[in-house]
């Protein structure tokens, strides 16, 4: 086991499948005591278990982070088992897809509920204790979704405000000795690799993009996670990367690509006569995938 964490306790939601398995268990592997959070209790369970039998410390929570109660109690696990809580990984997600006009407001709400309420719930509930220490690390969790992605409307609307929930969050916490970065992951997970969407990639003619997505794995996006919740990142806040096997990149923050700019207010007609021949020269109606 390596040392980069030791007597650092963390919390991983969605612990028990896919990129929060692997966050728990590379966390362990550097001397973290690790609360993994399931909603589904064998998965949790599975991993906690698996933690144990490498010689690591490791507990299980089955709570949701869609509910104010359930979050709290998730870190209260931290605080209960291990006395203190350094970092938190907010990894929970689900999926309901469905084009915007056939999604019904129920399957908005559960995904918005896990993705973003509970990255502000767990938050919430986790960072007075960071701050009472001075010290802590917030990892969220976002997607290229955010960027855009047919059928997706209500993750994409999650996982983007998940981004700005980070840059000021970050603003907010780092004079406690806390960071708050976030991550946008590409990996094989049984959320990002569902039969109906390999069939549509089959179907396309897309077996490369098929192949390369499998060798995505879980575990090539714990590595950048075990370093932000080490303390050699301690100077990285308000960040927002994108990782997968083999690959780090850092996003520049939003900067305008064009401008138009006229000393006093431009009428409807100017605009009409100009944005189509300047900024929006080259634009489409039927857009490509963001991605």
């Amino acid at each position: 086991m390596g040392g980069l964490l030791r007597d650092r306790v963390a919390v991983v939601t969605g612990g028990g499948r896919g990129i929060g398995r692997a966050e728990a268990l590379a966390l362990a592997a550097q001397g973290a005591k690790v609360v993994v959070n399931n909603r589904t209790p064998t998965p949790a369970d599975e991993v906690v278990e698996e933690i144990k039998s490498k010689g690591g410390t490791a507990t299980a929570s089955h709570e949701s982070v869609a509910t104010p109660e359930g979050a709290e109690r998730i870190i209260k696990t931290a605080i209960d088992s291990f006395g203190r809580i350094d970092i938190l990984v907010n990894n929970a997600g689900i999926l309901r897809d469905h084009l915007v006009f056939r999604m019904s407001p129920e399957d908005w709400d559960a995904v918005v509920k896990v993705h973003l309420y509970g990255t502000f719930y767990c938050t919430r509930f986790a960072t007075p204790y960071m701050v009472k220490q001075r010290y802590g690390r917030l990892i969220n969790t976002s997607s290229e979704a955010g960027l855009g992605n047919p059928g997706q409307a209500n993750y994409s609307a999650s996982k983007e405000g998940i981004v700005g929930f980070t840059r000021s969050v970050s603003r907010e916490v780092g004079r406690f000795g806390i960071t708050c970065n976030v991550i946008r992951p590409r990996a094989a997970t049984s959320m990002t690799m569902r039969p109906e969407l390999i069939a549509a990639w089959e179907k396309a003619g897309r077996q490369d993009l098929i192949n390369e997505t499998r060798a995505m794995t879980p575990e090539g996006i714990a590595p950048l996670v075990v370093f932000l919740a080490s303390e050699a990142a301690d100077s990285i806040n308000g960040c927002t990367f994108l990782v997968y096997r083999g690959f780090v990149g850092l996003y520049d923050e939003p900067t305008i690509g064009g401008k138009l700019s006229k000393d006093g207010d431009w009428t409807p007609e100017e605009l009409v006569d100009l944005i189509p021949r300047t900024l929006g020269k080259g634009r489409v109606r039927e857009l490509p995938p963001a991605f």
